[in-house]
């Protein structure tokens, strides 16, 4: 250890605790300082009123109440602007040796970090970042011929071969409290000491879903109550009107808590035979697959893996306007869909299995490209994760790798019949539908015009009409594939 300041650039990984970059910092150096960049090129290209920027904010208040408590004097300093400018400032304001961070492989955070760290070195000074937010990154699982997987089942295979408890072990940051630099009085960028209002930064107050928590105490709350219910997990996650899922993707998105963490008790939990754990441990893994994914196919973020589906012609024009606007603010006539396309306006969150049938519904029922979706969906989700977005929409439109199968298309009322039998759902956010019995909740429009409840629009399209024109859309490029190849 060197007697020297360090800062710590917190990006992704909002808390304290077992924190690869912090820990890092604490044995190379005698001093750190946190801090953390509300970068206005990011903020600029959000909406005024937006649940991340306000999840961010709680977590980094209780991140400065939590320094301020270790240490008179301590504290976050939160700054406001281009980090590619104010970290290597900051870095030289403070008198500080280096910079640690932990890693953020998309394409624009890429770019911006060996910005920063060109500049940085320019000036004498080193950016030194960690892996932290995923269990294992980039090429750590990779084939027997050192290539990338794209299929997941054979990642996953691989990546339980490879984990070993070793794998979980957290990053102490024990010695943090004697370590703490003092919060300078003033800092180019940061108007008053402490972490701003929504208002100071020029968004509009807005309320965050109790139940999703906040900050690392949040965080640490729903993953206790998960752990009570993590056998139940593969029976359940799959209805929406039950309380299946860890509710914790916000807060591994945001990391207030430590994926390492929840990884090892799922892991520990599925060695001891809980399926639930297990279903679970799987799903944790598609993060990392995905992540992987990104790091080796960057191009994929913004067009389709497979390239020759970017040939498909999706519907254009005022018509598909107006089914995109519909399947947007719940108005497609399709309860399931407009249930979950309305959690998701009123919370920020939709269930995973909606996740699926609405995006499906989008692609193979209203024939519209599958980026319009994936754009309103980064706009909106409190957990909105750029690898896991774009998986999971290329999934769905089958333009990914691994992706369902083109010809293979939800019908979203028996998705809905099967997944909320009794309609509590789709009661809970369209309650023009509670008079509805559990078979009609499903399919209003079998009521006729005259007699359906008020409020609420007849189909926009026909199942089986929709089905066939999806088979035929992917069914020429199939055609145009045989033909080249012959």
């Amino acid at each position: 250890m060197t007697d020297t300041t360090a800062l710590v650039w917190l990006r992704r990984d909002l808390r304290l605790a077992d924190h690869a970059a912090l820990a890092r910092a604490l044995r190379e150096h005698a001093r750190v300082q946190p801090v953390f960049v509300l970068d206005t090129g990011i903020l600029a290209a959000l909406p005024r009123a937006d649940r991340r920027v306000a999840f961010i904010l709680a977590a980094l208040n209780e991140i400065d109440a939590a320094l301020r408590a270790m240490r008179p004097g301590a504290g976050l300093v939160v700054v406001h602007g281009d980090p590619i400018e104010l970290i290597p400032r900051l870095a030289a304001d403070l008198g500080a040796a280096a910079v640690f961070a932990n890693h953020d492989d998309e394409p624009a955070a890429l770019a911006r970090d060996a910005e920063v760290a060109r500049r940085l070195q320019a000036d004498g000074r080193a950016l030194h970042t960690s892996k932290d937010h995923v269990v294992f990154e980039r090429s750590e699982v990779l084939t027997s011929v050192g290539k990338p997987y794209t299929v997941f089942t054979p990642y996953k295979n691989a990546w339980l071969r490879k984990v070993g408890f070793h794998d979980f072990d957290a990053h102490s940051t024990e010695g943090l409290a004697r370590a703490l630099a003092p919060c300078p009085p003033d800092v180019p960028g940061a108007p008053a000491r402490g972490v701003p209002a929504l208002t100071d930064i020029g968004f509009e107050p807005v309320s965050l879903p109790t139940a999703l928590g906040r900050g690392s105490a949040g965080a640490d709350a729903l993953f206790e109550d998960f752990k009570l219910r993590m056998e139940r997990y593969a029976a359940q996650r799959d209805f929406p009107a039950q309380r299946g899922p860890s509710y914790l993707s916000a807060h591994l998105r945001f990391g207030t808590i430590s994926i390492r963490r929840v990884a090892r008790a799922a892991y520990e939990r599925m060695l001891a035979g809980d399926a639930g754990a297990e279903t679970w441990l799987s799903e944790l893994i598609w993060r990392d697959f995905y992540h992987q994914l990104m790091h080796h196919h960057p191009y994929a973020m913004a067009s389709a893996f497979r390239p020759e589906y970017d040939t498909i012609r999706w519907e254009t024009g005022p018509k598909a306007d107006a089914h995109f606007t519909a399947w947007c603010e719940g108005r497609t006539g399709y309860p399931i869909v407009d249930a979950a396309m309305l959690q998701l306006m009123h919370s920020g969150y939709m269930h995973n299995r909606l996740r699926m049938v609405t995006a499906s519904f989008l692609v193979k029922h209203l024939g519209l490209d599958w980026r319009r979706g994936e754009a309103h969906f980064a706009q909106h989700l409190l957990d909105f994760d750029l690898a896991a977005n774009n998986g999971g929409w290329q999934w769905a439109a089958s333009t990914g790798c691994d992706a369902q199968p083109w010809f293979r298309i939800f019908n979203p009322v028996l998705q809905s019949q099967r997944f909320d039998a009794e309609g509590r759902f789709i009661k809970r956010y369209l309650p023009q539908l509670d008079g509805l019995d559990a078979k009609l909740v499903h399919t209003p429009w079998k009521l006729g015009p005259m007699a359906m409840p008020p409020d609420y629009p007849m189909p926009i399209v026909e199942h089986e009409l929709a089905r066939q024109k999806t088979l035929e859309r992917f069914g020429r490029l199939r055609d145009l594939q045989r033909t080249t190849r012959s």
